[in-house]
Protein backbone atom coordinates (compact mmCIF):
# COMPACT_ATOMS: atom_id res chain seq x y z
CA UNK A 1 0.00 0.00 0.00
CA UNK A 2 1.48 3.68 -1.13
CA UNK A 3 -0.16 6.05 0.36
CA UNK A 4 2.10 8.80 -1.40
CA UNK A 5 1.86 7.98 -4.72
CA UNK A 6 0.61 11.00 -6.44
CA UNK A 7 3.64 13.31 -4.43
CA UNK A 8 6.93 11.52 -6.07
CA UNK A 9 5.81 13.41 -9.52
CA UNK A 10 7.58 16.43 -11.09
CA UNK A 11 4.90 18.57 -11.96
CA UNK A 12 3.97 22.41 -10.61
CA UNK A 13 1.59 21.19 -8.03
CA UNK A 14 4.30 18.87 -6.70
CA UNK A 15 6.39 21.22 -6.60
CA UNK A 16 4.12 24.16 -4.90
CA UNK A 17 4.37 25.31 -1.79
CA UNK A 18 1.89 23.40 0.77
CA UNK A 19 0.54 25.64 2.44
CA UNK A 20 -0.76 27.86 0.21
CA UNK A 21 -2.49 24.08 -1.50
CA UNK A 22 -4.13 23.50 1.64
CA UNK A 23 -5.70 27.24 1.47
CA UNK A 24 -6.91 27.08 -1.96
CA UNK A 25 -8.47 23.62 -0.85
CA UNK A 26 -9.96 24.46 2.03
CA UNK A 27 -11.92 27.23 0.52
CA UNK A 28 -12.51 25.09 -2.77
CA UNK A 29 -14.13 22.29 -0.85
CA UNK A 30 -16.34 24.95 1.51
CA UNK A 31 -17.47 26.73 -1.86
CA UNK A 32 -17.80 23.44 -3.55
CA UNK A 33 -20.20 21.57 -0.95
CA UNK A 34 -22.00 24.60 0.15
CA UNK A 35 -23.00 24.82 -3.71
CA UNK A 36 -26.54 24.05 -5.12
CA UNK A 37 -27.97 22.81 -8.33
CA UNK A 38 -26.18 21.79 -10.93
CA UNK A 39 -24.00 24.19 -12.49
CA UNK A 40 -22.10 25.36 -10.06
CA UNK A 41 -20.84 21.85 -9.12
CA UNK A 42 -20.53 21.19 -12.62
CA UNK A 43 -18.07 23.98 -12.76
CA UNK A 44 -15.98 23.22 -9.94
CA UNK A 45 -15.78 19.65 -11.17
CA UNK A 46 -14.38 21.02 -14.32
CA UNK A 47 -11.53 23.03 -12.29
CA UNK A 48 -10.71 19.73 -10.60
CA UNK A 49 -10.32 18.49 -13.70
CA UNK A 50 -8.16 21.43 -14.92
CA UNK A 51 -5.70 20.54 -11.54
CA UNK A 52 -5.20 16.92 -13.02
CA UNK A 53 -3.59 18.18 -15.91
CA UNK A 54 -1.43 20.86 -13.86
CA UNK A 55 -0.29 17.53 -11.91
CA UNK A 56 0.16 15.65 -14.63
CA UNK A 57 -1.56 12.28 -12.97
CA UNK A 58 -1.43 8.70 -14.08
CA UNK A 59 -4.92 8.11 -15.24
CA UNK A 60 -5.15 4.46 -14.22
CA UNK A 61 -4.14 5.38 -10.22
CA UNK A 62 -6.09 8.31 -10.10
CA UNK A 63 -9.79 5.95 -11.79
CA UNK A 64 -8.90 3.34 -8.95
CA UNK A 65 -9.05 5.79 -6.63
CA UNK A 66 -12.13 7.29 -8.34
CA UNK A 67 -13.85 4.00 -8.69
CA UNK A 68 -13.57 3.12 -5.13
CA UNK A 69 -15.48 6.14 -4.23
CA UNK A 70 -18.33 5.81 -6.50
CA UNK A 71 -18.75 2.99 -5.16
CA UNK A 72 -20.35 4.24 -2.18
CA UNK A 73 -22.18 6.78 -4.29
CA UNK A 74 -23.91 4.67 -5.59
CA UNK A 75 -26.16 3.73 -2.75
CA UNK A 76 -27.02 7.47 -2.98
CA UNK A 77 -28.36 6.61 -6.07
CA UNK A 78 -29.96 3.29 -5.29
CA UNK A 79 -31.56 5.59 -2.00
CA UNK A 80 -32.23 9.16 -3.00
CA UNK A 81 -34.21 9.30 -5.91
CA UNK A 82 -36.49 6.53 -3.59
CA UNK A 83 -36.94 8.66 -0.70
CA UNK A 84 -36.62 12.51 -2.03
CA UNK A 85 -39.92 14.17 -1.73
CA UNK A 86 -40.83 16.19 -4.58
CA UNK A 87 -43.13 15.03 -8.07
CA UNK A 88 -42.47 11.48 -9.33
CA UNK A 89 -40.85 11.27 -12.51
CA UNK A 90 -41.41 7.54 -13.50
CA UNK A 91 -42.32 4.18 -11.53
CA UNK A 92 -40.13 1.13 -11.89
CA UNK A 93 -41.76 -1.72 -10.55
CA UNK A 94 -43.93 -0.01 -8.02
CA UNK A 95 -41.72 2.16 -7.22
CA UNK A 96 -41.51 6.10 -7.76
CA UNK A 97 -38.40 7.30 -8.21
CA UNK A 98 -38.83 11.37 -8.17
CA UNK A 99 -37.11 14.06 -10.73
CA UNK A 100 -35.85 16.37 -7.70
CA UNK A 101 -34.01 13.57 -5.84
CA UNK A 102 -32.64 12.58 -9.41
CA UNK A 103 -31.23 15.87 -9.16
CA UNK A 104 -30.13 15.72 -5.97
CA UNK A 105 -27.88 12.54 -6.23
CA UNK A 106 -26.38 14.23 -9.70
CA UNK A 107 -26.05 17.39 -7.35
CA UNK A 108 -23.74 15.22 -4.70
CA UNK A 109 -21.75 13.23 -6.97
CA UNK A 110 -20.64 15.87 -8.74
CA UNK A 111 -19.52 17.80 -5.75
CA UNK A 112 -17.95 14.33 -4.43
CA UNK A 113 -15.90 13.92 -7.54
CA UNK A 114 -14.84 17.67 -7.38
CA UNK A 115 -13.61 17.34 -3.92
CA UNK A 116 -12.04 14.00 -4.30
CA UNK A 117 -10.29 14.84 -7.26
CA UNK A 118 -9.56 18.16 -5.81
CA UNK A 119 -7.86 16.32 -2.90
CA UNK A 120 -5.94 13.99 -5.06
CA UNK A 121 -4.32 16.92 -6.75
CA UNK A 122 -4.16 19.14 -4.55
CA UNK A 123 -2.91 17.62 -1.42
CA UNK A 124 -2.00 14.25 -2.41
CA UNK A 125 0.89 15.96 -4.63
CA UNK A 126 2.83 16.47 -1.51
CA UNK A 127 4.01 14.48 1.07
CA UNK A 128 2.16 13.43 4.41
CA UNK A 129 5.25 14.71 6.25
CA UNK A 130 5.30 18.11 3.92
CA UNK A 131 1.59 18.41 4.62
CA UNK A 132 2.10 17.89 8.14
CA UNK A 133 4.87 20.87 8.58
CA UNK A 134 2.35 22.91 6.30
CA UNK A 135 -0.13 22.57 9.03
CA UNK A 136 1.97 23.77 12.06
CA UNK A 137 3.06 26.75 9.88
CA UNK A 138 -0.98 27.30 9.35
CA UNK A 139 -1.33 27.05 13.07
CA UNK A 140 -3.15 24.09 13.18
CA UNK A 141 -2.96 22.32 16.69
CA UNK A 142 0.33 20.32 17.69
CA UNK A 143 -1.35 17.63 18.96
CA UNK A 144 -3.87 17.51 16.50
CA UNK A 145 -0.99 17.70 13.46
CA UNK A 146 0.77 14.77 15.64
CA UNK A 147 -2.06 12.45 15.56
CA UNK A 148 -2.77 12.95 12.09
CA UNK A 149 1.22 12.03 11.03
CA UNK A 150 1.14 9.61 12.98
CA UNK A 151 -2.26 7.73 12.11
CA UNK A 152 -1.00 7.57 8.61
CA UNK A 153 2.41 6.15 9.94
CA UNK A 154 1.14 3.28 11.42
CA UNK A 155 -1.19 2.61 8.62
CA UNK A 156 1.38 1.52 6.88
CA UNK A 157 3.15 0.16 10.33
CA UNK A 158 0.06 -2.61 10.01
CA UNK A 159 0.02 -3.07 6.62
CA UNK A 160 3.40 -3.95 6.44
CA UNK A 161 2.80 -6.80 9.39
CA UNK A 162 -0.18 -7.65 7.51
CA UNK A 163 1.60 -8.63 4.67
CA UNK A 164 4.24 -10.69 6.58
CA UNK A 165 1.31 -12.58 8.26
CA UNK A 166 -0.29 -12.88 4.41
CA UNK A 167 3.24 -14.57 3.06
CA UNK A 168 3.70 -17.09 5.68
CA UNK A 169 0.07 -18.01 6.05
CA UNK A 170 0.69 -18.55 2.09
CA UNK A 171 4.36 -20.21 2.72
CA UNK A 172 2.53 -23.14 4.33
CA UNK A 173 -0.05 -23.90 1.28
CA UNK A 174 -2.77 -22.10 2.67
CA UNK A 175 -5.66 -21.29 -0.06
CA UNK A 176 -8.79 -19.43 0.96
CA UNK A 177 -11.97 -21.14 0.72
CA UNK A 178 -15.64 -21.02 1.77
CA UNK A 179 -14.54 -23.35 5.06
CA UNK A 180 -14.84 -23.07 8.61
CA UNK A 181 -11.10 -23.43 8.55
CA UNK A 182 -10.37 -20.73 6.22
CA UNK A 183 -12.83 -18.23 8.70
CA UNK A 184 -10.97 -19.45 11.58
CA UNK A 185 -7.20 -18.32 9.64
CA UNK A 186 -8.72 -15.11 8.72
CA UNK A 187 -9.60 -14.50 12.27
CA UNK A 188 -5.84 -15.78 13.60
CA UNK A 189 -4.39 -13.26 11.08
CA UNK A 190 -6.66 -10.19 12.18
CA UNK A 191 -5.58 -11.35 15.37
CA UNK A 192 -1.54 -11.93 14.91
CA UNK A 193 -1.83 -8.67 12.81
CA UNK A 194 -3.17 -6.99 15.54
CA UNK A 195 -0.72 -8.05 18.22
CA UNK A 196 2.05 -7.16 16.47
CA UNK A 197 0.95 -4.01 15.15
CA UNK A 198 0.56 -2.91 18.96
CA UNK A 199 4.33 -4.63 19.59
CA UNK A 200 5.92 -2.30 16.69
CA UNK A 201 3.91 0.47 18.05
CA UNK A 202 5.62 -0.10 21.39
CA UNK A 203 8.97 -0.19 19.87
CA UNK A 204 8.70 2.80 18.14
CA UNK A 205 7.24 4.85 20.63
CA UNK A 206 10.38 3.54 22.95
CA UNK A 207 12.54 4.79 19.99
CA UNK A 208 10.98 8.07 19.66
CA UNK A 209 11.29 8.53 23.68
CA UNK A 210 15.06 8.72 23.20
CA UNK A 211 15.11 10.58 20.71
CA UNK A 212 13.58 13.09 22.83
CA UNK A 213 10.37 13.23 21.80
CA UNK A 214 7.66 15.13 23.75
CA UNK A 215 4.76 14.79 22.04
CA UNK A 216 5.71 17.16 18.73
CA UNK A 217 7.80 17.45 16.00
CA UNK A 218 9.79 20.77 15.81
CA UNK A 219 10.14 22.28 12.82
CA UNK A 220 13.77 22.51 11.51
CA UNK A 221 13.20 23.61 7.80
CA UNK A 222 10.59 26.29 6.30
CA UNK A 223 9.28 26.81 3.18
CA UNK A 224 9.80 29.21 0.45
CA UNK A 225 6.91 30.15 -1.29
CA UNK A 226 7.74 31.52 -5.06
CA UNK A 227 5.87 34.06 -6.59
CA UNK A 228 4.10 31.28 -9.05
CA UNK A 229 2.78 29.58 -6.23
CA UNK A 230 1.16 33.09 -5.26
CA UNK A 231 0.08 33.68 -8.92
CA UNK A 232 -1.50 29.80 -8.27
CA UNK A 233 -3.49 30.92 -5.51
CA UNK A 234 -4.61 34.30 -6.42
CA UNK A 235 -5.75 32.59 -10.40
CA UNK A 236 -7.59 29.48 -8.34
CA UNK A 237 -9.32 31.99 -5.60
CA UNK A 238 -10.45 34.46 -8.66
CA UNK A 239 -11.74 31.14 -10.34
CA UNK A 240 -14.19 30.55 -7.48
CA UNK A 241 -15.62 33.91 -7.35
CA UNK A 242 -16.14 34.10 -11.24
CA UNK A 243 -17.81 30.17 -10.80
CA UNK A 244 -19.95 31.40 -8.16
CA UNK A 245 -20.93 34.84 -9.87
CA UNK A 246 -21.45 32.48 -13.23
CA UNK A 247 -23.79 30.57 -11.25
Amino acid sequence: MHLEEFSEGSSFLNKADPRLKIIVFSIFSILCATASGLKTPSLFLLYSIFSVFLARLRIKPLFSRLGVANFFILFIWIFVPLSYPGNSHFSFAGLKISQEGIFYALSITLKSNAIIIATITLLSTSSVNSLAHAMLHLKAPKKLVTVFFLFYRYITVIHEEYLKIKRAVLARGFVPKTTLHTYRTYAYIVGGMLIKSYERAEEIYRAMLCRGFQGYFPLFEHFQIRKIDIIFSVVSIFMFVVILVLA
